[in-house]
């Protein structure tokens, strides 16, 4: 009966050994706003809220909300990691360099910007995939729906949440989630 315990414990810890998701977004190497690679494993510690953004959107004024946010957060380990996409409605129609002029001299953005990706569809960026699929992220299934959806994740580079778009970054829910992830 004991050896039948101790094999039942070996298979149930194998079990959540295989159905830990061994990926994390520090496994990703992507492009900087200057078309420069940047390996996300530079941010191992931190929280990172991941965004798509959009110039040309009606939730582009959240931009003001999520600089306030980044600038209040930061020292304590937040980084906000901004990714262009011109999946809705054409509202990121602009390059890289129109895009970062525009966030600079609208919103005053300090926050990382990185390369216009495709956060849908065939042509979805590697990030993306991860980040919105269960499969690959063993947290959450979060089809991204339109400019502005944030993605929570952990200091230890697993997906923590989602907030829909529209879901602005001063929502009580918002703020709780991400203090939570700075304590712990």
């Amino acid at each position: 009966m004991k050896k039948m315990k101790t094999a039942l414990t070996l298979c149930f810890v194998a079990l959540l050994i295989a159905a830990t998701p061994t990926k994390t977004v520090y496994d990703f190497t992507v492009k900087d706003i200057e078309g420069k690679d940047v390996s996300l494993g530079q941010y191992k510690g931190k929280v990172l809220l991941i965004v798509n953004v959009a110039s040309l959107c009606g939730n582009t004024p959240q931009y003001k909300d999520i600089e306030a946010l980044y600038e209040k957060y930061q020292s304590k380990g937040l980084v906000v990691l901004g990714f262009p996409a011109n999946n809705f409605g054409a509202q990121e129609p602009g390059d890289n360099k129109e895009i970062k002029e525009f966030c600079t001299k609208e919103y005053a953005v300090k926050f990382p910007m990185f390369s216009k990706i495709s956060v849908k569809g065939d042509d979805m960026a590697p990030l993306y995939t991860y980040l919105t699929h269960k499969s690959e992220n063993g947290t959450t299934e979060a089809k991204v729906t339109w400019n502005f959806q944030k993605f929570l994740i952990g200091k230890d580079g697993q997906v923590i949440t989602s907030f829909t778009p529209r879901t602005k970054v001063t929502e009580t829910d918002v703020v709780s989630a991400i203090e939570k992830a700075l304590a712990n």
